[in-house]
């Protein structure tokens, strides 16, 4: 293989596109894989591409345990991204971090009509930002990264047939509400990726999208 395909395989897994980012970006990849090699080896080689990008992202190898996926997460994944289908996020600072999408991405957490749902209904923004996507006839790809509510939002709505979810990254953070509404998830038919527990947040909902994006550019 030769420097620049390699190099480019480190632009893949890191982002990096100069020299010395590449040998930052190789020596990353090396140590991660030596943490969790173990941990990996029952995983698909595309499975493994997103838990080793999580656990870069965080610094934490605990996420190669805690991060589940059902078996049709990743080919309904790709196939979504491939058809271009939207992707809704939870909040707009995972809708910042996802680089180089080709489709639409949505967050309606500051629309005007989520604001009013909330104080109306007497919920929560993320929750009323969700039904704001069911209102415009969201289909694609939904990413929660911080609020239970909105995972949980998503989840009555695509039981009483109200939106129409291709797949569904469920990474919600905290002590109050998280590990409750992944669970849930966990038991509905949904092409999905869960960390198990309170931990999560907007990098891990942000490296495990960019890097099913990355997956489908190759």
């Amino acid at each position: 293989m030769s420097k620049r395909e390699d190099s480019a395989k480190a632009t893949i897994f890191m982002g990096a596109s100069t020299k010395q980012g590449y040998e930052i970006a190789e020596k990353s990849r090396e140590i991660v894989r030596s943490l969790i090699d173990n941990k990996t080896k029952d995983m698909s080689s595309k499975e493994r591409a997103i838990v080793e990008r999580i656990v870069h992202s965080t610094a934490d190898p605990e996420y190669a345990d805690i991060t589940k996926m059902s078996k049709n997460f990743v080919e309904a994944s790709l196939r979504a991204i491939g058809d271009k289908k939207d992707i809704l996020t939870d909040i707009n600072m995972v809708k910042t971090g996802i680089n180089k999408y080709p489709g639409k991405v949505v967050c309606y957490i500051n629309d005007e009509r989520a604001v009013s749902i909330a104080k109306a209904e007497g919920i929560t923004r993320a929750a009323a930002a969700i039904r704001v996507a069911a209102e415009e006839d969201f289909d694609g790809i939904v990413i929660v990264g911080n609020a239970p509510t909105a995972l949980l939002e998503v989840l009555k709505l695509v039981k009483t047939n109200h939106m129409n979810v291709r797949s569904l990254i469920g990474v919600p953070v905290g002590f109050v509400g998280a590990a409750e509404s992944k669970k849930a998830l966990q038991n509905i038919d949904i092409p999905h990726l869960v960390t198990e527990g309170p931990k999560g947040g907007t990098p891990v909902a942000v490296a495990t999208i960019n890097s099913l994006i990355n997956l489908k550019r190759e």
